[in-house]
């Protein structure tokens, strides 16, 4: 196969040469993919109502602080009446402390009546916060009550139900028209709302493993095809003994940007716990299948060619070489299945061997 050194370069195929090194030893654990629990939310009511609108449902993509769902609450309605009604005792009861300052500088009101002006406005503040809090308690924002008096009617009875977190909605028990209570702690969440995009991978750690796994041990999760899905470390061994399987549990945090990795996945956990005799050793990317034979590329004068191998095992992305390559040779580490393919399609030209 021809091709010079600076085609192959900007091909990104790269040459090294092969090196003996410890084996990293490893053992195999079942493991299963989960939410992080950190990255769930369950949304109910913070105030009793009715569902006016839906505006979400299951399968949709939220971002944090998004509208769900509108309840028209009249408990809700109160307390705004009740906030719009101390604001403006409290707006008149400063307006009576600013006449009786004015007449006490003018010494024709007496200063029991100036203090009686500032308990007063006191007593009004006092009230305002008191309903200002309920409001912030049952969702409703400070613009939300700076727009409050000019609300159109009608409006005052509702209140959006927002998302905590951005994610996908996996489960939507609200239904439009339907009465729905704060004060039920045995009622369902009306949205569950996940971020898949970190998953935690819990691995069964048996009991003669547990000595060997450790936090910060390398972790490569493999699928039932046995590819490699990711790669990590424990982040955390759990405590705590399954007394059913009598296994213990360690962690690994799992990035899942692209949504590829699904929660309740089960993959095989290969963790390193130390390593082994030295041996002639190759990344696993590097060996191809060529017309059959178990092969990787080694350079020749113009270009590359299969060089048949006898792989040992496999483990943390290496795979022992126990023939057809020794150390010092070279051999391309990375690009051999760009290299096999432009092979078949006889894209190199015709002068590759067989």
């Amino acid at each position: 196969m021809e091709l010079s050194r600076d085609a192959a370069n900007e091909a990104g195929i790269r040459v090294s040469r092969a090196e003996r090194a410890p084996l990293q030893q490893s053992i195999s654990l079942p493991a299963e993919l989960r939410f992080d629990a950190d990255r769930i939310a369950a949304v109910s009511p913070q105030i009793s109502g009715r569902i006016i609108r839906l505006t979400a449902t299951e399968g949709d993509t939220v971002m944090s602080g998004a509208t769900l769902a509108v309840l028209s609450s009249r408990e809700l309605a109160d307390l705004k009446a009740e906030y719009l009604t101390a604001t403006t005792a409290e707006e008149l009861a400063r307006q009576a402390l600013e006449r009786e300052e004015t007449l006490f500088s003018d010494r024709i009101t007496s200063e029991a009546d100036l203090q009686a002006a500032r308990a007063a406005l006191a007593a009004a503040s006092a009230t305002r916060e008191g309903v200002e809090n309920k409001l912030h308690a049952v969702g409703v924002s400070h613009g939300e009550l700076e727009r409050l008096s000019d609300a159109p009617d009608g409006t005052l009875a509702n209140v959006r139900l927002s998302a905590p977190i951005g994610g996908v909605i996996a489960r939507r028990t609200a239904t439009l028209g339907a009465t729905v209570s704060a004060d039920d702690p045995a009622a369902p969440a009306l949205f569950t709302i996940v971020d898949d995009r970190v998953l935690w991978a819990d691995i069964a750690v048996y009991k003669q493993s547990t000595g060997s796994v450790l936090v910060g041990s390398t972790v490569v999760l493999k699928s039932e095809t046995g590819s490699s899905v990711a790669q990590g470390e424990i982040a955390t061994v759990l405590p705590a003994i399954d007394e059913t399987s009598r296994t213990a549990t360690a962690r690994m945090i799992v990035e899942n940007p692209d949504g590829r990795l699904r929660p309740g996945q089960f993959v095989t956990a290969d963790i390193s716990v130390g390593e082994g005799e030295s041996r002639l050793q190759v990344p696993s990317g590097a060996i191809v299948e060529v017309e059959g034979r178990t092969s990787v590329f080694v350079p020749t004068e113009d270009g590359f060619e299969p060089s048949v191998v006898v792989p040992g095992a496999e483990v943390g992305g290496q795979t022992v070489i126990l023939s057809g390559l020794s150390a010092g040779d070279e051999f391309v580490s990375e690009g051999a299945f760009t290299l096999k393919a432009q092979l078949e399609k006889d894209a190199f030209g015709d002068d590759h061997d067989h």
